[in-house]
């Protein structure tokens, strides 16, 4: 069974791909074009959007984490901002809600549009979304594992995917230039996989608790770890 990790990075897209045969590293402009024949796959990009206010996958994620690193969980683009660059958006959303958006996730506005323009509800039995450090986290029993861009970082990551039995991803950081592919990208994308894997296994967790809310789209707005 082959299942993929997905992470928007410089060059576009990339998916670390496990199989039978390992772990394999793919790239593409556009997010159709990666062309995933994956069981499962889990994309570290927010899959559901909310009209107005925070996600309750978001704001569960948040909890799980010690503080130093619950902004890595930052509250995605509501559904009204797609379409806008991040200074349009974040006026928009003082003025709508009294609060903007982030520079971080207003970077991501076109990649969150293309994959919301990707997905169906009925999408989601395949493809849900993933965040790596919540993942980390809870495999290292949460161990202080530095800042993801440092090389200790990147390798205490490694490390911990190795323990849960993912191959080691060190060989795929230079497949593709580092000035379209970084390193802690792929290092996500491969925890992505592992996120997969377990989905297909039976065996991930999901946040919320509970049924998750759907988006206007119908949407499950749920993270897997």
């Amino acid at each position: 069974m082959r299942v993929a990790g997905v992470d928007g990075c410089r060059g576009g897209w990339i998916a670390v791909i496990w199989g039978d045969d390992g772990l394999s590293l793919r790239l593409a402009a556009g997010l159709r074009a990666l062309a995933l024949d994956a069981a499962v796959v889990a994309v570290d990009m927010p899959i559901g959007l909310a009209d107005v206010g925070p996600r309750a996958c978001d704001r569960a994620a948040r909890r799980t984490l010690p503080r130093p690193r619950r902004a890595s969980v930052f509250p995605p683009p509501r559904r009204y901002m797609l379409g806008l660059d991040w200074a349009d958006a974040n006026v928009a959303g003082k003025a709508r809600e009294g609060v903007g958006l982030s520079k971080q996730a207003g970077m991501l506005l076109p990649r969150i549009a293309e994959l919301d323009a990707a997905l169906s509800p009925a999408d989601q039995v395949r493809i849900v979304e993933a965040h790596p450090e919540v993942l980390f986290h809870g495999l290292a029993h949460g161990a202080d594992l530095g800042r993801k861009t440092t090389a200790a970082g990147r390798r205490a990551r490694e490390a911990v995917l190795r323990r849960a039995g993912v191959p080691d991803p060190a060989g795929l950081m230079d497949v593709y230039p580092r000035s379209r592919v970084k390193p802690d990208d792929v290092v996500d994308a491969a925890a992505c996989a592992l996120t997969a894997a377990r989905v297909a296994a039976g065996t991930a967790g999901r946040l919320p608790d509970g049924e998750p809310p759907r988006d206007a789209r119908g949407l499950r707005m749920e993270i897997w770890t």
